[in-house]
Parts: structure tokens; sequence; C-alpha cells
């Protein structure tokens, strides 16, 4: 069986969809990413530590731990020239794709396609990882109200139009007004944010979708219990992501956390 590579940045993702491989038999190695993501989280398993310093560096350490085929998963700053070492490959990188300003997902694009020409492509993992995903409509006791539900309808329409630029893939919404767009800061940050746009009426709810022209493994939406821990603490009503393309991280625990604190968590899907 071949051997995978996961390029880990911050957050619960990598080890999540690790996890997942291993128990399909997968052979696994962490390359995680110094600064972004600690050694004690992949202590139990197979690692290395990595820099995005030199992508010559990286190369030689996939070839020597005899890795196939990679993924690119877990959250990371789009670095600057000054933390580059430029080496040949990564002098490569910089000229083709690093100083294109086309947004985060046109980066990883280009990352991966940098891995693949170097005889490492991208793993195919949604298929095998699909315990990560939603498909029920409603993965909660509490179901979304109808206020709730007038608001996803407002906040899919808005984001019909903006969804094809690279920003973000979160919005919240009150009283049918979007109160804030996911931008830089992301989506916990974004929840905090609206706190004080706030207005008498409904309770606010977050949706979260794939952005329409995103990359299906390299760029997939992701909550975990400290958004659910936010929503909770700024008084959200629930959230919506999008069905099969939402990755939900330590899935058992956040549903029961959204049971215990009275949220719904439900599904749905884009605009066509």
């Amino acid at each position: 069986m071949i051997k995978i590579g996961i390029i880990s940045g911050g957050g619960e993702l990598p080890i999540n969809i690790g996890k997942s491989l291993l128990k399909k038999n997968y052979q696994i190695c962490f390359f995680y990413i110094k600064g972004y993501s600690s050694k004690d989280k992949y202590n139990d398993y197979e690692n290395v530590e990595i820099t995005i310093e030199s992508f010559s560096k990286i190369l030689i350490l996939l070839k020597e731990r005899k890795i196939d085929q990679i993924v690119m998963a877990g959250s990371i700053i789009r670095p600057s020239l000054k933390e580059i070492n430029f080496d040949f490959n990564t002098l490569g990188l910089i000229k083709n794709f690093l100083l294109e300003p086309q947004g985060d997902d046109h980066l990883l694009r280009s990352i991966a396609k940098f891995f693949k020409n170097k005889g490492y492509p991208l793993f195919n993992w949604r298929d095998l990882c699909d315990d990560l995903f939603a498909s029920e409509d409603n993965l909660t006791i509490l179901k979304p109200s109808n206020s709730a539900i007038k608001n996803k309808e407002k906040g899919l329409n808005i984001f019909k139009k903006i969804g094809e630029a690279d920003i973000g893939q979160s919005l919240v919404i009150q009283n049918q007004l979007v109160l804030g767009i996911e931008c830089f800061e992301g989506t916990d940050e974004l929840i905090k944010r609206c706190d004080n746009y706030k207005k008498l009426g409904d309770k606010k709810i977050l949706v979260k979708l794939s952005k329409y022209n995103q990359h299906n493994t390299l760029d997939v939406p992701t909550i975990g219990i400290q958004t659910l821990k936010n929503l909770k603490k700024y008084n959200y009503e629930g959230l919506f992501i999008e069905k099969n393309n939402c990755i939900i991280l330590e899935k058992d625990e956040s549903i029961n956390f959204c049971n215990d604190n009275n949220l719904f968590l439900s599904t749905t899907n884009k605009i066509d």
C-alpha cells in the first residue's frame, strides 16, 4: 500500500485525516510545520519536523521517508519573501506562483502543482474520510427555527454573489441582515466581531460553506469544538455547514456539545 505524507499546518485537521487513513491501513508520516504545529501532537505517529524556508529540504525528507503521495492540511499563513531561503526549488516556486497576488486558493494549488511535478501528487483522501463530513440534514436534537432558516437563505444568496472571490467561507446573519463576512481573521474572530453588531430580534446564525472555485482537498471548510464554544458564548442559535463538504473535528464530541448547550448543527447546499 502507498505511503502518505501529511504536510501538517496548525489545527486538528491533519491529525484527524491521519487517524482516519490509519484506520484504513494506510502508512502515514506527518510532516509537521515548525511554528504552526507541535511535535507533542504527533508523538504517537511517525513524524518529521519541516520548515517553509526551503522546499528542497522538504523534498529530501519526503524521499528519505519513502513517501508516494502527499496530503496538505491545516492552517498556515502565506509566507513573506523574507522567510524563504532561496534555494533552487524555492526560487522556481516563487518565480511562478508566490509573487502572483491571486489569493490563498491559487497559492495552495500552486504548491500542490510544485510537489506533483517533483513526483509527489496529492492523495485524494476525501473518499476515504467520509466519517469526517456530514450528510444528515440535522445532526442535533435542536432543529433550526423558521427565522434561522430564513437567515440561512439570505446568507446563501449573498454567498452566491461573493463565493467566487477568494475571501472567506463563513457569514453571520441576523434578522435577514448579514452582520459579517469572514475575511483574513478566520471564523472564530468573525463570531466574536459580529457580537458588536447584534440587534434585537432573531438570534444570530453562522453559515459555513466552501468557495465556489475552492479545491476540494486543499482548503476544505472545517469546524471544531472551539467554534462551537464561541457560538455558545456569543449567544448564537446555531450553524449551517455545507452538506458533505465541511469537516467536523471531533465529530461526536462536537455534536454532544451542541446538544448539551442548546445549539443546532445542520447542513445545507450552496445555490448553484
